[in-house]
């Protein structure tokens, strides 16, 4: 399937038609993440703290699903900046740097925008419904505040990757180059993530949404992002070639954080170390298995953004109605995990698709 027919890129991972080869692995893992992401604040919803960051909360909870999640939790966020940070990388490839600020604008800033000030507040209107309070209008970065972090990475980092783009055998280049090339040496890249861990000290790793700690290591996992695909097939290999490893590694310091310390009070730099050994595992196998085309690749590559965009104030409005119900906690969930990314669907077939001065504020190209 030719690049020609995955028409409609995404703005978070976009490849380049000048390419040999499509990375189709790439779209899929976006895909996917941003997926994960919507199953994932469903769950919150089952969670007995959900109250405490504004989430209609169901009682009885399921805080036995937090084994997993918490799983998922260390690298959720800072794969979708490495992946954002690949996009880049493919785009800037037949992009000048004014057309690549123009798109990040149109593809990433703009809905960024609409989101705060159209879609965060609708998020909370639900919450204060739910929740008994007086409903007001609250602007805000909902769900979509690694928007503005990604787009804030594009302007603070444009001048070193324009530089290297147009130098591709600069040094820094030859280091990292140099640097997978060494046995296990991949597993380095943790380096960064740990050392931003350390020096920020967040009271939470896994807190990412509008914090300090969430800014400096989107920039660290975006600029990886960028040096994995500066580095070609040095990286590609390497990272194939010890996904097994990674896997292995990443599952034991999770079992090792449930064992030792029960998820809570783990040491920064450890949860560090195994969100990258996660990210290396998932980009290996992913490069591995997905890397081909499909048609539901075709599909899901243009529906998520806007899908995910949707779904939090579709799930809050829906919350509404499914958690008041007399039903199993179990129930509740699937029905509001199904009613989620259905009523999401449906907008997006009916509407957004349909509409075309819409388009652009859900990530969408004006014309389809």
């Amino acid at each position: 399937m030719s690049n020609e027919i995955m028409s409609e890129k995404s703005p978070v991972v976009e490849q380049t038609a000048v390419t040999s080869q499509r990375r189709y692995d790439i779209d899929w893992l976006r895909t996917l993440a941003l997926g994960l992401l919507i199953l994932y604040h469903v769950v919150i919803s089952f969670q007995s703290w959900g109250y405490t960051i504004g989430f209609p909360q169901n009682e009885p909870t399921l805080d036995s699903l937090w084994i997993w999640m918490a799983m998922i939790n260390v690298w959720r966020i800072p794969i979708l900046f490495v992946v954002s940070g690949m996009g880049v990388a493919f785009a800037m490839r037949r992009r000048t740097w004014k057309q690549l600020l123009l798109d990040r604008t149109v593809r990433i800033l703009l809905p960024f925008l609409f989101g705060y000030f159209a879609i965060a507040p609708i998020v909370a209107y639900g919450s204060m419904i739910f929740y008994g309070i007086e409903p007001v209008y609250l602007p805000g970065t909902a769900h979509l505040w690694f928007l503005g972090n990604i787009f804030a990475y594009v302007l603070l980092l444009l001048p070193l990757l324009m530089w290297m783009k147009k130098r591709p055998n600069n040094p820094l280049l030859r280091f990292f180059t140099r640097l997978v090339q060494l046995p296990g040496g991949i597993f380095l890249f943790a380096l960064p993530l740990i050392v931003e861990a350390l020096l920020v000290n967040p009271v939470e790793y896994v807190t990412y949404a509008d914090t300090a700690h969430g800014f400096w290591l989107g920039l660290v996992c975006f600029f990886i992002g960028f040096l994995f695909i500066s580095l070609k097939d040095e990286f590609w290999q390497r990272v194939i070639k010890l996904r097994g490893v990674a896997l292995l590694l990443a599952f034991s310091g999770y079992v090792w954080r449930f064992s030792a310390y029960q998820l809570v009070g783990v040491p920064n730099g450890f949860i560090a170390l195994e969100s990258m050994l996660w990210m290396l595992a998932i980009l290996g196998f992913g490069a591995n298995n997905l890397n081909r085309a499909s048609p539901q690749l075709v599909y899901w590559n243009t529906a998520v953004y806007p899908v995910y965009i949707l779904h939090l104030p579709i799930q809050f409005w829906l919350a509404l109605l499914i958690l008041p119900l007399a039903l199993p906690a179990e129930l509740k969930l699937l029905l509001l995990l199904a009613g989620t990314l259905g009523g999401s669907l449906l907008l997006y077939e009916l509407v957004l698709k349909r509409v075309r001065w819409l388009r652009p504020f859900f990530g969408l190209k004006f014309a389809g």
